[in-house]
């Protein structure tokens, strides 16, 4: 087992990655700590979805290099419902519809196949309806929802208020919204970051990916980094995403660039 500082929920090295044949990452490197809100943000191919699902486990991806370390584990040598099980939480840019199967019953395996992992008894379907009704109120869902399909039928908004309620009831270690704002106007985008907000603790980490620096006016990172061409190429505070919005990429990539060629 290998075995890392206590307080590193997650540790990236020299990531890369191909998908049919292309390299898409081509050294990533993060670390994430408890407690820690980190926001990647980047032009369109960057790589930032990319990195989400490579941590998720899609099996689209293709690891050529690199390690992942969650929690003292190879995240790599995991499958991806291993990874979840272990605390590891994906909200997808774009859920998908499961025709067929209620909200409620997909919520309640999800919730027990966790418990089970942790070595705790699986709840009843009474019990279980206690606990998801009280963590309706963290994204303001109607009951309704649970008696429907999987988000078939749902709005943009309520499709990722769902991804935040099942959040909610995973209580991942590691929770990784790829860009859970696109698609939401005000209203939506204020319920879902005041959710997320309710959700982070001094014990738990988030990694935010977007393009917009509205999503950060909700959920304030600790750490903004900036991917380019598969790489982080620079990292900063807060002030870096509201730079970003003001200027652009143009001159992060040109100072990258600069640096690059210096070397």
């Amino acid at each position: 087992m290998i075995v890392e500082n206590s307080g590193t929920v997650l540790s990236v090295r020299d990531l890369t990655a191909e998908v049919e044949g292309t390299p898409i990452l081509k050294g990533v490197n993060l670390e994430i700590k408890a407690g820690e809100i980190h926001a990647i943000m980047g032009p369109n191919g960057s790589g930032k979805s990319t990195f989400s699902k490579v941590l998720a486990g899609h099996p689209a991806y293709k690891v050529t290099g690199g390690e992942v370390i969650f929690q003292g584990n190879n995240l790599l040598e995991m499958e991806p419902e291993e990874r979840a099980q272990s605390g590891v939480f994906m909200a997808f840019q774009y859920p998908l519809e499961i025709p067929g199967v209620t909200n409620l019953d997909f919520l309640r395996v999800a919730y027990n196949s966790r418990r089970k992992v942790q070595g705790l008894e699986e709840l009843d379907a009474f019990d279980f309806d206690e606990i998801v009704q009280e963590k309706l109120e963290v994204v303001k869902m109607n009951p309704t929802f649970l008696n429907r399909s999987v988000n078939e039928g749902f709005s943009g908004g309520e499709k990722k208020r769902n991804e935040i309620l099942q959040m909610a009831l995973l209580e991942p270690k590691l929770a990784i919204l790829d860009e859970t704002d696109s698609g939401l106007d005000i209203d939506a985008l204020k319920i879902v970051a005041n959710g997320v907000n309710q959700l982070a603790t001094p014990d738990n980490a988030i990694l935010l990916i977007t393009h917009y620096q509205r999503l950060l006016n909700y959920i304030v990172p600790d750490f903004v980094h900036v991917m380019a061409d598969g790489r982080v190429i620079t990292s900063g505070g807060k002030e870096l995403a509201l730079e970003l919005e003001s200027r652009g990429y143009d001159w992060v990539l040109e100072e990258n660039v600069s640096e690059v060629g210096a070397k």
